[in-house]
């Protein structure tokens, strides 16, 4: 079957299926006119890779898997070695868990604090709220110290957001 076919069985692009290609995931033969050619087992294996992709596996990841799955989900025979290399997965998912955990915490320490400190001089403030002071042209912070505003000139966003006249 070409790619398109694949593709259409799969539900994955046609780019995702030669991105696929080119990590070692999955094997195509040319034919005489340069057209990518897949066997019958190519569905499966791409079923695996999103599976595997869906399980937060790096394709570098299920390259190492793949010669050990079976079926669709897939199911693995649990080789030292395989068990090893997904432990080893688990263990960095954790890490990364723990990291976006306590950038959360400060994140919420922060907004806590900002509210406590903001409750004796503004209003409640609500989401919307900050979509109204865009559409009215404030300037407001955005992440890394880039600024913006819906009438900014400056659509890539970087600037100072304080005013003109504070920043002597």
């Amino acid at each position: 079957m070409q790619i398109g076919e694949l593709s259409r069985r799969t539900g994955v692009r046609n780019h995702q299926l030669r991105y696929y290609e080119a990590q070692g995931l999955l094997e195509a033969h040319r034919t005489g006119n340069g057209y990518r050619e897949y066997d019958e087992t190519a569905v499966l294996r791409v079923k695996q890779i999103r599976h595997l992709l869906g399980a937060g596996l790096s394709s570098e990841d299920i390259a190492y898997l793949l010669p050990c799955a079976n079926g669709e989900a897939p199911e693995f025979v649990g080789c030292p070695e395989l068990l090893a290399a997904m432990r080893s997965r688990l263990r960095r998912l954790d890490e990364q868990m723990h990291t976006l955990a306590q950038s959360r915490d400060a994140l919420s320490g922060y907004i806590d604090a900002a509210e406590q400190m903001g409750r004796d001089h503004y209003p409640p403030f609500e989401g919307d709220d900050l979509d109204r002071l865009r559409d009215r042209g404030v300037r407001t912070r955005a992440p890394h110290g880039r600024t913006r505003s819906r009438s900014d000139p400056n659509p890539g966003g970087y600037g100072n957001s304080m005013p003109t006249e504070s920043r002597r």
